[in-house]
């Protein structure tokens, strides 16, 4: 998998981390929204994964919980590349003992980078993540396709 995540590298770049996010509501039907995402290691197993940041009081932060899974879809121009796996959640709401509170925040950040963002003010931008409750989502590659 490490080729098709270097296209979904480029991709981000090409694209400043805009990619599309799916997953499912508890009736089943598909839930999709546009979010910035990149890749970088899973805080815990140290693997490749594709990152980003939902505001705690998103919709899709309740299904990803529930589903499990994921999938998010990169694009620029007509080359496209989907990542489709089990979805870690961590946040103010999430018990995940395998990382300090001060980890968390790190990880904000981390994911922010990682889709082509910087910031001027880290100070600033950690207050306004835990203020919206800001949730860091890692979704473990089980399955990539592509139609390069």
């Amino acid at each position: 998998m490490p080729a098709e995540l270097d296209l979904v590298r480029r991709l981000v770049a090409a694209e400043h981390g805009l990619a599309v996010v799916a997953t499912t509501r508890p009736d089943g039907s598909v839930h999709a929204s546009v979010v910035n995402a990149g890749v970088l290691d899973d805080p815990v197993t140290g693997r490749p994964c594709v990152g980003l940041v939902v505001r705690g009081d998103a919709r899709k932060l309740s299904h990803l919980r529930r589903a499990g899974r994921a999938a998010v879809v990169f694009r620029s121009g007509w080359e496209w590349v989907s990542v489709e796996g089990p979805v870690r959640v961590v946040g103010p709401d999430d018990q995940c003992d395998d990382l300090a509170p001060a980890a968390r925040a790190k990880l904000l950040r981390d994911i922010f980078t990682a889709a082509g963002g910087t910031h001027d003010n880290w100070a600033e931008y950690d207050r306004v993540m835990a203020e919206e409750r800001r949730t860091a989502v890692f979704i473990t590659p089980a399955r990539i396709t592509t139609n390069g």
